[in-house]
C-alpha cells in the first residue's frame, strides 16, 4: 500500500537530506517517465499519489505544455475589476480572514490567494519577497490558475476535483512551477453546493507542513460561513421587500426570485411554463451575473434569449439592488385583495366546531399585513406573526391556513410559553414508547408529526428557552424530527407559522433568541398594528362585535353616545382587540339600556386620564404627566388585579391575555399579584 504524502513528509522530516533529495529524483524521475510516453505503468503508481497521477493525466489529455514556465494567460485591469464586482460577497466574505492572517504571513515566505471559481487569482497578500516570486510566474492578480492552462497546482486541481488539494514541488506538472508548494481548498456555495473560488497558501517549497492543509481548509469554512449566513439575510430581505412591492400577483402567477448573485432562490408554478431549451429553475440555478447598478433593459439583455415574456421588478433595500422577481403571467392578475369594511371572514376548520371569526379594519398597517398573509400563504414559506397581546395574531394563522389550496390540511398550535424546558421537546416532537417517566407504553406523536403536510403554529416562540431552540433550529432544517428515546429519522412537510409579543430583535442582542432560528422562522415578517394606532378601524370593530354579540343574546343592538365613543378613542388598550371585544361582549350581556354612555364602561377607560397611580409609586402622582405605554399597560393590569382581589386567572381572563403572559408582565413591571 502506497503511504501517504502527510506521512512521507513525517518520515522526510526524520531523513537525512540525502534520503530527502533521493524522494525528489524519484518524483521527477516518474514525471519525467510520464511526459515522455504518456504512460501509467506500476511504477509511476508506486512513486506519485492517486490524486496528482490522475491530475497529470487529464493535463496530457488537455495538451497542457509540461515545459511552461508560468502560466500563459492573464487577464488586465479592467477585467479583474469586473471579476471582483462579479465575486464582491466572495472578496466580502474573504476579507474579514485576508486581515486576521496578513500580519502573521510577513516573513513566512507564504501568500495567500483567492480566485474565482475559473481560477483567477482576485485576491492576493502575504510574504513582500513570496509576493515578488510570484509576479514571475503571473501567480498574482489576474493570473489564471485552472488545471487546463497551468496545470497540476492546488488551485486548479482543487476546482477540478472540488476538495482540498496540496501540491508539493515536484508533484506539478509544468516544469516552472516545481519548486513551489501550494494548498487549495475549494470554497462552496451554501445555496446549491456549487464551487465558487478557491483559497490557497502558496510558496516556495520549503514553507510546506502538513498543518498547512488544516489552516487552508479552517479558512475556507471561514468564508463559507460568512457566505451562508449572509444569504440567509439577504433571503429574507429579499422575499419581505418582493411580498412588500404593491404590485399584486395572484395564485396562478408563475414568479421565479433571484438574489444578488444571479440565482434563483424561489420559484412558484414553474411547471406551467413551456420552455424552448431551457432547464428547471431549480434553487441555485445561475440564471445571470447580475450588478447592483444594473437596469431592467440590461437585464433583460442578460436573461437567457429562450424564456418568454415576462415582466421584471428590481428588488432595492438600502439603496441598492438585492434581487430580481421574474413573473410570468399565465392568466390575468386578480385585482388586490382588500380588508372591506365587513371584513375578512375566515371559515371554520374542518371538522372544528366554531364560528366563522372576521378581521376587521381598512387602516393601512392591516391592509399590508393581510396582503403579506396572502402572499405568504402562496409561497408557502415560514411567516414570522408579531404584535402586542390581544392584536389578533392567530387570526392572521388561521387567514393563512384557510387561504392554502386544501381545506383539511391540519393546522396545529403549540404554545411554548406554557411549555417547561423538561415538556417541550416531547410536546414538539413526540417521544418512543416508555422513553418518558411515566409514559405510556405507546409512542405518542408530537405536534411537528400531526401537523404533518400542513401548518405548525408556535405561539409565543419568543418565550422558548434557549436551550430548546437549538432542537427547533435543527428539526427547520433537516425537515424532520426525531422523537424522544428514538433515533429514527422522521421527515415532516409543514408550513411553519411563529407567533410571538416580544421584540426578537432586541432579544437576539441580548443573547435571549438565537440569530439563526429568527432568520428561519421568518422568512415573511408580518406585524400587527396595535388597536391605539389604527384610527378608525376602533369604530368599526365596535359595530362588528355589538352586531355580533347582539345576535349571540338575542338583543338590540346598543347604541353608543357621543361620549362612550369619545371615551374609547382615547383609551390606549393594552389589551387591544381582545380587550375590546370583552368588553363590548359584556356590555351586551349585561347592559340593560340600548344606550351606551361613558359611565356604562369600565372605570379603566374612563379614568384612565385623570385617576390612575403608578404601581409601587406615590398616591400623588397622577397620570397627567407623559408617560411611555410600558407605564400606561402596567397600571391597567396592577387595576385589574386589584378589581379582581388577587385572582390571576380572572384577571387574566379580563384582560384577554393568557395565564403565563400576566406572570410575565407582572416580573417584568413589578406589579403587587395579591391584589
Amino acid at each position: 500500500m502506497r503511504t501517504s504524502y502527510s506521512s512521507a513528509q513525517k518520515q522526510q522530516a526524520a531523513s537525512t537530506g540525502k534520503e530527502a533529495e533521493y524522494r525528489h529524483y524519484d518524483t521527477m524521475r516518474a514525471w519525467e517517465s510520464f511526459v515522455e510516453g504518456g504512460l501509467v505503468g506500476a511504477e509511476l503508481e508506486k512513486t506519485v499519489r492517486t490524486e496528482i497521477l490522475a491530475s497529470w493525466t487529464r493535463c496530457s489529455s488537455s495538451g497542457v505544455s509540461a515545459l511552461a514556465e508560468a502560466t500563459p494567460r492573464t487577464v488586465d485591469e479592467n477585467n479583474v475589476h469586473r471579476l471582483r464586482r462579479q465575486n464582491r460577497h466572495l472578496c466580502e466574505a474573504a476579507r474579514a480572514a485576508f486581515e486576521r492572517l496578513a500580519p502573521h504571513l510577513s516573513g513566512t515566505g507564504a501568500i495567500l490567494i483567492l480566485t474565482d471559481r475559473d481560477g483567477t487569482v482576485i485576491d492576493v497578500i502575504g510574504d513582500s519577497h513570496t509576493l515578488d516570486l510570484g509576479r514571475e510566474i503571473h501567480l498574482e492578480v489576474g493570473g489564471v490558475w485552472d488545471e487546463q492552462v497551468i496545470g497540476t497546482n492546488g488551485i486548479g486541481t482543487a476546482l477540478r476535483t472540488g476538495k482540498p488539494t496540496y501540491v508539493h514541488a515536484s508533484e506539478h506538472f509544468c516544469q516552472g512551477i516545481k519548486s513551489w508548494t501550494c494548498v487549495g481548498v475549494p470554497i462552496i456555495d451554501a445555496l446549491d453546493r456549487s464551487v465558487i473560488g478557491v483559497i490557497d497558501l502558496s510558496g516556495p517549497s520549503s514553507i510546506h507542513q502538513p498543518h498547512n492543509v488544516a489552516l487552508v481548509v479552517s479558512t475556507a469554512r471561514e468564508i463559507e460561513l460568512y457566505l451562508a449566513q449572509r444569504q440567509r439575510e439577504e433571503h429574507t430581505t429579499l422575499l419581505e421587500e418582493f411580498i412588500g412591492n404593491p404590485r399584486r400577483h395572484d395564485s396562478n402567477s408563475v414568479i421565479v426570485l433571484l438574489n444578488s448573485a444571479g440565482k434563483v432562490v424561489f420559484s412558484r408554478n414553474t411547471e406551467q411554463l413551456e420552455l424552448d431549451g431551457f432547464g428547471r429553475f431549480d434553487t441555485g440555478t445561475q440564471l445571470l451575473d447580475l450588478y447592483p447598478d444594473m437596469s431592467v433593459r440590461e437585464l433583460e439583455a442578460a436573461l437567457p434569449p429562450t424564456l418568454p415574456t415576462k415582466d421584471i421588478d428590481l428588488i432595492k433595500a438600502g439603496g441598492e439592488t438585492q434581487g430580481v422577481a421574474l413573473i410570468f403571467h399565465n392568466q390575468p392578475a386578480s385585482q388586490s385583495l382588500r380588508v372591506s369594511s365587513a371584513g375578512i371572514a375566515i371559515k371554520p376548520r374542518a371538522g372544528i366546531p366554531e364560528d366563522d371569526v372576521r378581521i376587521v379594519g381598512e387602516c393601512p398597517a392591516m391592509q399590508e399585513a393581510v396582503e403579506f398573509a396572502y402572499r405568504a400563504a402562496e409561497m408557502k414559506v415560514p411567516v414570522l406573526i408579531q404584535g402586542e397581546t390581544g392584536v389578533g395574531k392567530e387570526m392572521f394563522a388561521r387567514l393563512i391556513h384557510s387561504h392554502l389550496s386544501e381545506q383539511t390540511i391540519p393546522y396545529v398550535v403549540v404554545n411554548c410559553a406554557t411549555l417547561s424546558s423538561d415538556s417541550i421537546r416531547s410536546e414538539l416532537f413526540g417521544h418512543a414508547a416508555d422513553s418518558l417517566a411515566g409514559s405510556s407504553r405507546e409512542d405518542k406523536l408530537g405536534k411537528f408529526e400531526k401537523a404533518n403536510g400542513g401548518v405548525l403554529c408556535l405561539d409565543e416562540v419568543g418565550d422558548m428557552p434557549l436551550e430548546l431552540q437549538t432542537y427547533l433550529l435543527r428539526t427547520l432544517e433537516q425537515r424532520a424530527i426525531y422523537r424522544v428515546g428514538c433515533d429514527i429519522r422522521r421527515p415532516v412537510d409543514v408550513q411553519h407559522i411563529a407567533m410571538t409579543s416580544r421584540n426578537i430583535r432586541e432579544d437576539i442582542v441580548n443573547g435571549r433568541f438565537r440569530q439563526d432560528l429568527f432568520y428561519r422562522i421568518g422568512t415573511i415578517n408580518i406585524n400587527i398594528p396595535p388597536l391605539r394606532e389604527r384610527g378608525q378601524d376602533l369604530d368599526q370593530l365596535v359595530d362588528y362585535f355589538n352586531r355580533k354579540f347582539s345576535r349571540k343574546f338575542a338583543r338590540e343592538v346598543l347604541t353608543f353616545d357621543a361620549g362612550s365613543i369619545q371615551a374609547l378613542h382615547q383609551y390606549h388598550w393594552p389589551g387591544n382587540v381582545r380587550e375590546l371585544r370583552n368588553i363590548i361582549e359584556r356590555l351586551c350581556l349585561l347592559n340593560q339600556k340600548s344606550t351606551v354612555s361613558a359611565s356604562d364602561l369600565p372605570a379603566e377607560i374612563t379614568h384612565s386620564v385623570s385617576a390612575g397611580f403608578l404601581p409601587n409609586a406615590e398616591p400623588s402622582m397622577s397620570l397627567n404627566r407623559t408617560m411611555d405605554l410600558d407605564e400606561i399597560e402596567a397600571i391597567a393590569i396592577q387595576r385589574t388585579i386589584d378589581k379582581e382581589k388577587g385572582n390571576l386567572s380572572k384577571a387574566a381572563a379580563t384582560l384577554g391575555i393568557s395565564r403565563p403572559t400576566l406572570y410575565r408582565k407582572i416580573k417584568a413591571y413589578g406589579l403587587n399579584r395579591n391584589g
